[in-house]
């Protein structure tokens, strides 16, 4: 290609683009690249000229063909960004730096690193659309000439363009471009099957030769006959297609009723369904085949009605209708909308954008990287998105919402708003309740159920699809645990503060935020809920006139071990749920703490039942691990000794179970039993007809004549437990149980 062709071509589609720039462009690309030369050989300077000319197939602006001249000029020659600024304008200088950002990214590499990337790649094209579409020619006529690089270079672009670019262009709508980009990479990825269905493809060709030109006449005779002036043409489905369409259905190449295609383009929309009504009645529909994306665009703005219907010798074909405002958009999506829609120059791109729900769908997702999603997480649920199909369904109301295949309720309610999301408790599907897991159909009716005293849970995470119900969940779910730290830090330092004759305030804790590495006054307050920071350290920074010394000898003189009254004294505070203060005996006197109530599941702030074996019913204590959360003891659990020294840790906590969870704890129970043969089958059979729940048995001793084991329970609460401990008691071979808590 030489520059005059470029030239040709931009003129055809803008009478008015200044030929000065573009000339002046191509110069300074050709000087800048000099003696530089592709793998191939070529001079350099045919690669911008080759991506220019695809951005002119698009019939982009005049600004977008001159930053795709220059769009290696940065990085790959002496030339500035300052340069280009005063020779082409700062819009040109933007798109060039762009483009340049991104082609330093690594979307193959290390997993971390390749999320961040993404994370780059979509925010700069976020910026401005043309850098992606620059990029995308850029990648592909770099795709075209691939087979002139190093075997392990073509793996590595091919596996980035499949895994990336591919399904990103898809996305924004450029369904041609996707297409050939896929091809590209499968012929690289897998030689053999790509060459296997060329082949077969060329086979099938040639023994339907004459057929797909007779099935095409057919149609344009009959549109003719019945006054459309349509236009009519076939295409036939790309290897790639084919291959992932038979490994996924498990089918073989003769099962797949689409491998030729024809496309009815007609003037109006009523024409569109008009032509349906005709095709039907001339031909047999295929039953299940039909799709209207007219009434239901996909997600991309792809809009058209596809039918099968069986044609001559009985073959079936796929019918797409559609006008030539919905074809254009269906090859060159997002593109399309940077079409000079007149011959005015100067189109606010942005404004053509606003129409556009691939260009929305994009914002969406730079809004979510904003709001501070980690970049891996991002980067899973953005391809989950990239590669599902679609479902529509309707709120009562009649909105239509599209959302990935596979989406469920809670999707549906996070699509429609955060806040629905974030506050539903149930959904009611085509007028029936129905769990909010449930997979979501096409034409599906939701509505969503809300309490304003709900919170979304963490376990919804386990199946929502959708990216931005999962960064809903997540935030929220870190908001959630955030504030329940921050509500324990405030009763630690409250005691602590009281400790040391103090009173608790957050005013003089901002006076010596200085002192600490947290930013804010509540950073420091969650990093002692946390039990990542002592109280003690806190009233120091506060009161710098308190020794750390003195500090100590009021934490050592709390601690210890004690007999006599003293010790049943402790106990007896730690049974009524009340901690204390060791002061002379004449003063000893109990002070009381805030119960903070513990559910029996782990939401907000992570809490264990398993270590200390704590069930429902028992008096319970809670302990602060640093970075962890709190792990829940029984009160007479001898594992608490190993934290009387650091009472700072200490929560008071209360069970707050709701009589309807089944939730199940897991708790531990010691048996001797008769060494007899069925003696084993006999307590499990037990255990299990108290609905109990086996979960691991350890032999911990094995005589001639007894064992002894240990076994672990799932079970309801102590009351459950106490009632199977009372049934193994029963049993013949059975001569001691016990509960474990150590």
């Amino acid at each position: 290609m030489e520059q005059v062709d470029l030239l040709d071509r931009v003129v055809t589609y803008n009478p008015l683009v200044d030929k000065s720039r573009l000339e002046l462009a191509y110069d300074f690309a050709r000087k800048s690249h000099g003696t530089q030369t592709r793998a191939s050989g070529e001079p350099y300077i045919t690669h911008p000229l080759q991506v220019a000319d695809i951005l002119a197939e698009l019939k982009l602006d005049e600004d977008t063909i001159i930053a795709a001249l220059l769009h290696d000029t940065i990085e790959d020659t002496p030339a500035t960004r300052e340069e280009i600024d005063k020779l082409f304008g700062e819009s040109v200088g933007a798109l060039v730096e762009g483009v340049t950002k991104l082609g330093k990214l690594n979307l193959v590499s290390k997993k971390a690193e390749q999320a961040e990337n993404f994370r780059k790649l979509l925010i700069a094209i976020s910026s401005d659309v043309r850098v992606l579409l620059i990029k995308m020619a850029d990648r592909l006529h770099n795709m075209r000439t691939l087979e002139f690089v190093q075997p392990s270079t073509r793996k590595r672009i091919s596996e980035e363009t499949m895994d990336i670019y591919a399904p990103l262009a898809g996305r924004m709508g450029m369904q041609w471009l996707r297409d050939e980009l896929e091809e590209h990479s499968f012929r690289w990825l897998n030689e053999e099957a790509y060459f296997t269905l060329t082949a077969k493809l060329a086979e099938l060709r040639e023994k339907n030769k004459g057929l797909i030109e007779k099935i095409e006449g057919d149609l344009r005779r009959k549109l003719a006959d019945n006054d459309f002036d349509a236009e009519v043409f076939h295409r036939e489905k790309r290897p790639y297609s084919i291959w992932r369409k038979m490994d996924h259905k498990q089918i073989s190449l003769e099962q797949l009723s689409d491998i030729y295609g024809f496309r009815v383009i007609v003037n109006s929309v009523d024409n569109c369904y008009r032509v349906l009504g005709l095709v039907h009645t001339i031909w047999r529909a295929v039953p299940g085949r039909f799709k209207d994306y007219i009434s239901n665009p996909k997600q991309n703005d792809y809009r058209s009605i596809h039918t099968s219907i069986v044609g001559a010798r009985i073959q079936r074909v796929e019918l797409q209708i559609r006008t030539q405002e919905m074809h254009r958009v269906a090859e060159y999506g997002i593109a399309a909308h940077a079409l000079y829609k007149d011959e005015t120059l100067n189109l606010g791109l942005e404004s053509n954008m606003a129409s556009s729900s691939a260009y929305q769908w994009l914002r969406r997702l730079v809004d979510q990287l904003l709001e501070g999603d980690n970049p891996e997480e991002f980067l899973e649920h953005t391809r989950l998105e990239l590669f599902h199909d679609q479902v529509f369904c309707f709120t009562p109301q009649g909105l239509l919402i599209a959302l990935p295949s596979g989406a469920c309720a809670v999707d549906f309610a996070y699509a429609v708003h955060t806040d629905i999301g974030n506050l539903c408790v149930g959904a009611k599907i085509n007028r029936r309740n129905m769990p909010l897991r449930t997979e979501l159909r096409n034409g599906d009716e939701v509505f969503i159920l809300t309490s304003e005293a709900q919170t979304p849970q963490p376990s919804w995470e386990r199946f929502v699809i959708t990216g931005k119900a999962r960064s809903s969940i997540r935030r929220a779910t870190k908001e959630a645990r955030r504030k329940q730290y921050l509500d324990i830090g405030v009763m630690v330092l409250e005691r602590a503060f009281q400790r040391a004759g103090k009173v608790y305030s957050r005013a003089k804790m901002d006076g010596a935020l200085p002192r600490f590495t947290q930013e804010t006054v509540d950073e420091v307050i969650v990093a002692v809920g946390r039990g990542e920071l002592p109280s003690n350290d806190v009233v120091c920074a506060v009161f710098p006139d308190i020794s750390s010394e003195a500090m100590t000898r009021r934490k050592n003189g709390r601690g210890g071990r004690l007999t006599g009254p003293e010790e049943g004294w402790i106990n007896f505070a730690k049974v009524v749920g009340l901690k204390f203060r060791l002061l002379p005996q004449s003063q000893q006197e109990p002070d009381p703490l805030i119960s903070l109530p513990v559910r029996g599941q782990k939401d907000g702030v992570a809490v264990d039942y398993s270590v200390g074996g704590a069930l429902p019913g028992d008096r319970i204590v809670g302990i602060i691990m640093p970075g962890e959360g709190i792990n829940i003891y029984p009160i007479q659990s001898p594992l608490l000794e190993d934290f009387d020294d650091e009472l700072d840790r200490w929560i008071d906590v209360t069970w707050d179970i709701d009589e309807n969870d089944q939730t199940r704890f897991m708790a531990r129970i010691s048996i001797s039993a008769v060494n007899e043969p069925g003696c084993l089958a006999q307590i499990a059979q037990l255990i299990g007809e108290s609905n109990g729940n086996i979960d691991t048995i350890r032999m911990t001793e094995k005589g001639f004549d007894y064992s002894e084991m240990l076994i672990g329970l799932e079970v309801w609460d102590l009351k459950h437990l106490n009632a199977i401990i009372a049934g193994l008691k029963t049993l013949a071979v059975v001569s001691k149980v016990e509960r474990v808590l150590a």
